[in-house]
């Protein structure tokens, strides 16, 4: 059954830390137009708001309007220009965030049709931490995962011991 529903150990892996963090019973504003794992998150449970296609970089006119108890982005603010202003703008008291890790052999991703679908920051660990201290973020908890491809050769041996995603669980921090 699951094999249906998780087309990846990134979706398994992410949805066991959600479970770890957040209860059904907590509503979920999840950054990023309806997806495959909103769509997993509802079906074990959740009760999900996606955002509509607005551009978070210039609009962040979301989270005043949230009454989320949880923000989730996952694989999102690779995408972004300016992570440092969405992070301070979040209302809601606890945050999952999931990045794609920079690897050290192979370039960031960029579409050469889809100007959106691009990677402006892959970031290291160290830096999304410092990124979520910097805009008022304490972090509970990280885990970093590998991703193996089912691909033959020298990249894809790589990914089997590398960790690719970097998870966080971070709570706003009362000023």
């Amino acid at each position: 059954m699951y094999e249906k529903i998780f087309p990846s150990k990134r979706f398994k892996h992410t949805l066991e830390f959600l479970k770890k963090h957040v209860s059904p019973s907590q509503t979920i504003l999840d950054l990023g137009v309806d997806n495959p794992f909103s769509a997993i998150m509802k079906a074990e449970g959740y009760t999900v708001t996606n955002t509509t296609g607005e551009d978070l970089d210039v609009n962040q006119n979301v989270f005043s309007k949230s009454k989320h108890d949880v923000v989730t982005a996952f694989e999102i603010f690779e995408h972004l220009l300016n992570p440092y202003t969405i992070l301070s703008e979040i209302k809601s008291e606890k945050l999952l965030i999931s990045i794609p890790l920079r690897l050290w052999f192979s370039s960031a991703y960029r579409s050469k049709t889809d100007m959106w679908d691009r990677h402006y920051h892959e970031f290291e660990d160290w830096q999304l931490d410092w990124l979520l201290e910097k805009t008022g973020w304490k972090i509970i908890d990280r885990e970093k995962f590998t991703h193996p491809v089912k691909k033959i050769g020298f990249r894809p041996l790589l990914r089997s011991f590398t960790p690719r995603y970097y998870i966080v669980y971070a709570e706003k921090i009362r000023n």
